[in-house]
């Protein structure tokens, strides 16, 4: 049976669970986050690095203990929507999103970063053209997953065309990406890495590796996240073994003649959280 698209309900439940997720997001890590920040803090040799991890790891206790956002740059929105084939997709969907977000800005509270790209004027709410950015897949359950992120670390991604015989290049890319963004992003970095499709699909892509456990990684992943960490730039810009905690690849099918990849950076406070909408 097709949930009536203007179903009051559905769009006070999607709003329920935004809020519920963006709060579950800001103030408490998870698991397989806060797993890959321990185990570099146990090995990490470099005593300045040592102390940035044990600052990361008190700021996260203390987060989670007051019950506040693990970091004052509480990101941007972003969103991801999976919806079952008996929910029709429709305005009201959206419009509970967006009730979602404001009512998180107000009761988490989350800082107000939304601004007009161009007079620079703060929506006041975190919602506003084309925030949040809503992001629809089909599934099985109706789930939203929240990804907020921050502008350090956003500034810091990247994108590049490069040609197909540039396929060795890559991890090479992704290294000098880390290498120019230095400390700016607060690494240790997560990286999330898209690598195909068109311009558009790999800097989705690459948001969307963000989202993957990152407790495990394959060959390829760990070459990248390999020479990443051979820079040397450690917690903070401040030097030591680890720059990056892990990096995920997302691929798609591209064009013959082109070969994009983006690389969209994560800052050590990997923040996500999934709920399964209540109806």
């Amino acid at each position: 049976m097709m949930v009536n698209p203007v179903d009051p309900a559905l769009s006070s439940a999607l709003a329920d669970a935004t809020e519920k997720a963006l709060r579950e997001a800001e103030i408490r890590l998870p698991s397989d986050v806060l797993a890959a920040l321990r185990r570099a803090a146990a090995v990490e040799r470099d005593g300045i690095a040592r102390r940035e991890f044990e600052n990361i790891l008190e700021n996260i206790a203390l987060a989670e203990e007051r019950q506040v956002p693990i970091c004052q740059d509480t990101g941007v929105p972003v969103v991801y929507l999976t919806l079952p084939p008996d929910v029709a997709l429709s305005p009201a969907i959206f419009e509970g999103i967006r009730e979602g977000v404001q009512r998180a800005t107000t009761t988490i509270p989350l800082r107000p970063n939304v601004v007009d790209p161009l007079t620079r004027k703060n929506t006041g709410d975190n919602t506003g053209t084309g925030m949040p950015a809503v992001h629809v897949t089909p599934g099985d359950r109706l789930t939203v997953t929240v990804l907020p992120k921050g502008a350090g670390s956003e500034n810091a991604s990247r994108i590049g065309m490069l040609l197909p015989s540039q396929a060795g290049d890559i991890p090479r890319f992704v290294a000098e990406t880390m290498l120019i963004a230095g400390g700016k992003p607060c690494p240790p970095v997560f990286l999330g890495v898209g690598i195909g499709g068109t311009f558009d699909m790999a800097a989705a892509l690459a948001k969307e590796a963000l989202l993957l456990p990152v407790d495990t990684m394959d060959d390829y992943e760990q070459e990248i996240c390999d020479a990443v960490n051979a820079l040397g730039i450690g917690p903070m810009g401040l030097g030591g073994d680890t720059t990056a905690l892990s990096v995920k690849v997302k691929r798609a099918d591209c064009h013959t003649a082109s070969l994009p990849v983006a690389v969209n950076v994560q800052c050590w406070a990997c923040r996500r959280a999934i709920v399964e909408v209540e109806r």
